[in-house]
């Protein structure tokens, strides 16, 4: 069941984990010496920080000479500092900022908050309050947040000045939360406590938006205006939304309307920004097209449905884009008109993310959601072993952050700054709505800090794919996955994650009844797609999806959303071929493998197994009523006897199955060239060459396998008239002697026969065989 074709080397295989996580220590999936404190963060271990909120201050002294001051504040505790933005000429500003350092890394007894005044040229100390970190209280939730008191400021020798600070210092863990909107000491060096860079590091979630199929049928065009006289117009419509462009075949009717009854389909994401724009064009000349009109429908007015319900169609008047002069505009008011039938189409998933990688699979359509079968929870421990992605200081380094995709929720840890094993410990949850899904976590690194980050694109580090019907339910997964990448010069480990990961199901009555159900939403079986289609829309969608995440704050860049939902999956690529070759042939290798068990039977190769055999037989076929019960209990022990080897870790990507040890230089060279490609004519035409040979082998073994088939067809279509004729008489006499001879002796002969001895056998081919291998195919027809 599990050959050793696929296991590969230990440095690429997974590592079971027993961290000591917030419940208490984990070991083969159930938490030990629980801890009864333990707060809901128990998939990560508990890290403590010094948080502190500064809120506000209040009759600061004025430092400037026009009497008034610019004032910011400094939180510092040892070389750790985090700084407010500044207020110009505000005596009693507010600022409403967290500071979290983390406690690891503390290098001091005494946090001091420094209220300063901006100066050009050196900022003015105003006043300090210090706390001994010792005396700092602990606080867990669920208790409430710790409030704010004012302290008065003291000046540099510790006596009370003029002016009070709003503040509120307490110890507490990532579970505190306060955590995500936090300034984290781990997560920023002191130069980089600018407001713009701890934007890019914090820690965030993300929803991606609600995505809608938009179906625009065209139907027809009527009294149409020709841009030239005597000349009937070579029409067709260009419908547009955003940067979604189609169009319909040209109707080269002659008369002045036209008839389409096209369907184009488009994606568009909640909120509707853009509109639906249907311009009708005239095809002059070659590369010339002139407007007849156009029409903009606001995607907000269009009509949504969540099944196959007939939508009516609507007439729309067209509009000229220009008016020519005021005759033309009169002629215009009951002219030209287009017919309609427009639809937002719920009952479908909208496809973002790679086929086979899907973490959802619900129809747009919120009304037809099932119930939550259960919930997903993810802790991110730590990273290690990591491969310096920059240099800084003449040092290899790297600032990472990971992030979590499933479902419409985005997750981005913290970019944790200059450190090649950082430890996260950030725990997120999502809704499970289908076992058949996954979890995908990739481990980026942050080109966006320092001052000429603009336009680098994050790098990426690795990714690790989780299937959620491959967890058991209740277990926690704490497992070390290697972050595997393939480069130009071959696969590379680009260092471990470290994940807890535990599927809680809360109706298993109704998971066990979602394995009956259809894996997408109906209206894919009912009106399907081309996969054409779906692999455009799909482009589109992602596009759409990583646009608006690259809209927020922080934004999450575009290389990252297309690496999470594996955007370029389906472009071709020798290593992928070879791989799904090998992967065909171990699936066969089960039927090989019982084909070579009876051919050793039918040879006597071992003369009790073959006695033992033909008893078995001679009994199944005395009673065949006993032949589906004995194959349903032998796949039923088969199955109770694998239970021992059933893999206790979740699946991770193989770099055998995948084919990336012994991959080619030049095969990896022509899988990360661009599409189209950007190599030397030479070298496009050697590949193009090799492609063509092995499409040629491609191409003979599927055409065997049709003229296989296509000879079945012709044993009773005629095709070779005495072929034909010796099968319907070989037919009707079978049925004769079937009918007056018992089905037990008819099968037993036909068995022993099968299985006799090699004494009685010729090396010839059986005379079955001679005359299907006679019977004509359809190669005859091809050119």
């Amino acid at each position: 069941m599990y050959s050793a074709a696929s296991s590969q080397s230990a440095d690429y295989a997974l590592k079971e984990t027993s961290p000591y996580l917030g419940g208490g220590k984990v070991v083969g999936g159930r938490v030990i010496h629980a801890d009864k404190t333990a707060s809901t963060y128990d998939l990560v271990e508990r890290m403590y920080f010094l948080y502190v909120r500064v809120v506000k201050a209040r009759e600061l002294p004025a430092m400037d000479l026009t009497g008034s001051i610019d004032p910011f504040v400094e939180v510092k505790i040892g070389n750790y500092k985090g700084i407010t933005k500044h207020y110009e000429k505000n005596q009693n500003p507010q600022w409403h900022q967290v500071f979290a350092f983390s406690r690891d890394r503390m290098q001091a007894s005494v946090l001091e908050v420094v209220i300063k005044d901006k100066d050009l040229v050196k900022d003015d100390f105003v006043g300090i309050v210090r706390f001994d970190i010792n005396e700092v209280p602990l606080r867990v939730p669920p208790d409430s947040p710790l409030a704010p008191e004012w302290y008065r400021l003291e000046d540099k020798k510790g006596e009370k000045i003029k002016g009070e600070l709003m503040l509120a210092v307490w110890i507490g863990t990532q579970a505190d939360e306060a955590f995500s909107d936090a300034w984290h000491s781990d997560a920023a060096t002191p130069v980089d406590s600018t407001p713009a860079i701890t934007a890019v590091i914090r820690s965030k979630v993300y929803h991606s938006p609600r995505l809608w199929y938009v179906r625009v049928n065209v139907v027809e065009a009527q009294d149409l205006v020709p841009t030239e006289k005597n000349h009937f117009p070579d029409v067709y419509v260009k419908a547009q939304i955003g940067n979604q462009v189609l169009k319909t075949k040209i109707c080269q009717a002659r008369t002045l309307s036209a008839v389409w009854n096209e369907d184009l389909l488009f994606v568009a994401a909640e909120p509707f920004e853009d509109h639906l724009v249907l311009t009708v064009e005239d095809r002059v000349g070659p590369g010339k097209d002139e407007i007849i009109g156009r029409v903009i429908i606001p995607l907000s007015a269009i009509e949504k449905r969540a099944d196959e319900r007939i939508i009516h169609s609507r007439w729309f008047n067209l509009e000229k884009p220009v008016a020519v002069d005021v005759d033309q505009l009169k002629k215009e008011k009951f002219s030209s008109r287009i017919h309609l039938r427009v639809c937002l189409d719920g009952g479908y998933h909208v496809l973002d993310e790679s086929t086979h990688y899907s973490s959802d699979l619900r129809p747009t359509a919120k009304q037809l959601w099932r119930p939550s079968i259960g919930i997903l929870e993810l802790g991110i421990l730590n990273a290690v072993g990591l491969h310096p992605m920059k240099t800084r200081d003449g040092r290899g380094t790297s600032d990472t952050y990971c992030v979590a995709k499933y479902g419409h929720k985005w997750v981005r840890t913290r970019t944790l700054v200059d450190n090649l094993s950082p430890k996260y410990n950030e725990q997120y949850t999502w809704e499970v709505f289908d076992p058949a899904t996954v979890l995908t976590v990739g481990v980026f690194d942050n080109s966006q800090l320092g001052e000429k980050s603009n336009g680098n694109k994050d790098l990426k580090i690795g990714k690790v794919r989780i299937r959620i019907s491959t967890l058991e339910t209740g277990r926690i997964y704490t497992h070390s996955y290697p972050l595997l990448v393939l480069h130009p010069t071959g696969v590379k480990k680009m260092g471990e994650l470290h994940l807890a990961i535990r599927f809680s199901c809360t109706s298993f009555a109704n998971m066990l009844y979602l394995y009956s159900r259809p894996l997408l939403p109906k209206m894919h079986y009912v009106r399907p797609f081309s996969i054409m289609q779906l692999d455009m829309l799909r482009h589109q969608a992602v596009n759409i999806v990583a646009a608006r995440l690259g809209r927020a704050e922080p934004p999450l860049r575009k290389e990252v959303v297309e690496y999470m939902s594996d955007v370029d999956s389906h472009l071709w690529s020798m290593r992928r071929s070879k791989a799904n070759f090998f992967r065909l042939m171990t699936v066969f290798s089960g039927l090989f493998a019982v084909g070579k068990w009876f051919a050793d039977i039918c040879m006597w190769k071992n003369p009790i197994t073959t006695v033992l055999v033909h008893v078995l037989y001679l009994m199944l076929a005395c009673f065949p009523e006993l032949i589906l019960p004995t194959v349903f209990l032998y796949m039923f022990l088969i199955g109770i006897w694998n239970y021992r080897y059933r893999p206790r870790y979740p699946p991770h990507m193989n770099i055998k199955i995948s084919q990336a040890e012994a991959v080619h230089p030049d095969e990896l060279d022509e899988e990360f060239d661009t599409f189209p490609t950007s190599r030397s004519p030479e070298m496009v035409r050697m590949r193009y060459d090799r492609l063509r040979s092995v499409a040629g082998r491609i191409q003979t073994v599927v055409g065997d396998v049709a003229t296989q088939g296509e000879r079945l067809q012709a044993l009773i279509s005629w095709r070779d008239p005495r072929a034909t004729a010796i099968f319907i008489t070989f037919c009707l006499v079978a049925a004769l002697v079937l009918f007056l001879t018992p089905f037990q002796v008819i099968a037993a002969l036909a068995g022993f026969w099968v299985m006799r001895h090699p004494r009685f056998r010729r090396r010839l081919p059986s005379v079955p065989i001679n005359f299907f291998r006679r019977l004509p195919a359809r190669t005859d027809s091809m050119l």
